[in-house]
């Protein structure tokens, strides 16, 4: 590839960071409440993998303010899996604003992106054991 080629990607891949001020506890939250285990640490870091993404929790002194969701997962049937995830003591935030308001922990969303081929979306959101507000959603179809 010539090095004067600008028409090539130079970003290839997408990872988020979530800060763990207690990354042992973020290790079990994650183990025990979402199902999901690293696959992969190093010192102060741990690697998971989920859906074709990556994720990564790191020691951090700082904190999130949690004000906005920081990553999404996405499911099939978010009913089931807000169910499962409040059998294993996941806490579902209730949201109350103009235009969007959760039942349930389930909030229905008006439109979606056109790429997704979906008319709307469904979301519920939690927080994990630091603080760092997560999302699910369902695609409706």
């Amino acid at each position: 590839m010539d090095k004067d080629d600008t028409s090539a990607p130079v970003l290839v891949r997408l990872a988020t960071r979530l800060p763990a001020q207690d990354l042992e506890r973020a290790r079990r939250f994650y183990s025990e409440k979402l199902g999901l285990d690293p696959v992969d640490e190093r010192p102060g870091g741990l690697l998971y993998r989920c859906g074709g993404a990556e994720f990564v929790l790191f020691r951090s002194t700082g904190s999130s303010p949690g004000t906005f969701t920081q990553m999404a997962l996405e499911v099939e049937d978010i009913e089931a899996a807000v169910a499962e995830l409040k059998r294993r003591g996941v806490v579902f935030e209730e949201v109350d604003a103009p235009g969007f308001r959760t039942q349930g922990g389930i909030a229905e969303i008006e439109g979606n992106y056109p790429s997704k081929g979906a008319r709307g979306e469904r979301g519920a959101w939690f927080r994990d054991s630091e603080g760092n507000l997560l999302g699910v959603g369902e695609p409706v179809f």
